[in-house]
């Protein structure tokens, strides 16, 4: 079965016309501007085909699962920690991939500068690996700020604000050694093998990793890593890695409007029930609880 959305937990924001044409009026937004936006967590059957092309560029920023995207006649596989951008204009077709359907963030953007934060070569996809001076976390923690703004309204501030942060996020791709550069925060965790391994947690908590995936990243044993992590922390690095996950839905109960089952793909878990089990357990009350609960 093939088809452009209806995957659980997905969210999107179609900007209409009105605004669009208010975009490419105004000096600053005409440059660069998104027209669409969403999120697409394990998105099987997930099937776009554009014989003509279409006016924007676009982004698909791949971190779970696999998918393809097919470009003047040749097909490209796409891994997690990958992304490519589709040029405005040219035929295209891209797909989930059937046995192992990708979760996806995705933007439609244009405007007389928008060409420059794509690759005229086209040499895609490319890899956004984590490691301890990704700052995956922070590009996506982006992401919503960008989709935040936009459900709040589409005043001219709130589209200019959002437009000045899109230019940010691209840069992010197209920039990525700078971007990695650019904050001194994790110079220090590089002689600190327990911290590097809870960045790599934080820069992996939409995916489901494991004791011996992180210790491989270190080339050391599970048995010594968990022992080294246990000491340092006082926790297992198995119950560190839930409470980094509760503490990041807490977030998003806090401070977004994502529904439970759009949360839970955000954190890492395909089943909203499990996910409020999982949370329950910690925080001593439901998410919905949690929601309504006074805070501050």
């Amino acid at each position: 079965m093939k088809r452009k959305d209806g995957f659980s937990g997905q969210r999107a924001i179609v900007l209409p016309h009105s605004v669009l044409v208010m975009m490419e009026q105004d000096p600053m937004m005409s440059t660069l501007h998104l027209t669409d936006i969403g999120y697409y967590p394990v998105a099987e059957g997930h099937f776009r085909t554009r014989p003509e092309g279409i006016s924007q560029h676009i982004l698909i920023y791949c971190v779970k699962g696999e998918g393809w995207f097919e470009l003047q006649g040749t097909r490209r596989s796409v891994f997690a920690n990958q992304y490519f951008i589709l040029p405005a204009g040219v035929p295209h077709l891209y797909g989930a991939n059937q046995a192992n359907p990708w979760t996806i963030y995705w933007i439609h953007f244009k405007g007389s500068q928008s060409a420059m934060y794509t690759d005229p070569m086209g040499s895609y996809p490319k890899e956004i690996l984590p490691g301890n001076t990704s700052r995956i976390e922070d590009r996506n923690n982006l992401f919503e700020q960008i989709y935040h703004t936009l459900e709040m309204g589409y005043s001219m501030q709130h589209l200019q604000f959002a437009g000045i942060s899109l230019h940010y996020y691209l840069a992010t791709f197209k920039y990525l050694n700078l971007y990695r550069q650019s904050t001194p925060s994790h110079v220090e965790m590089e002689q600190d093998m327990v911290d590097l391994a809870i960045h790599y947690m934080k820069e992996n908590i939409e995916k489901k990793i494991k004791v011996e995936d992180i210790a491989r990243e270190f080339h050391i044993s599970p048995v010594y890593f968990c022992s080294q992590f246990l000491q340092k922390t006082g926790s297992s690095p198995y119950t560190y890695f839930i409470n980094l996950r509760i503490q990041q839905a807490c977030h998003y109960l806090d401070f977004s409007s994502m529904k439970i089952n759009q949360i839970c793909y955000k954190i890492g878990y395909d089943d909203a029930h499990y996910f409020s089990r999982i949370f329950t357990k910690t925080m001593g009350l439901s998410p919905v609880d949690y929601r309504k609960r006074d805070k501050g």
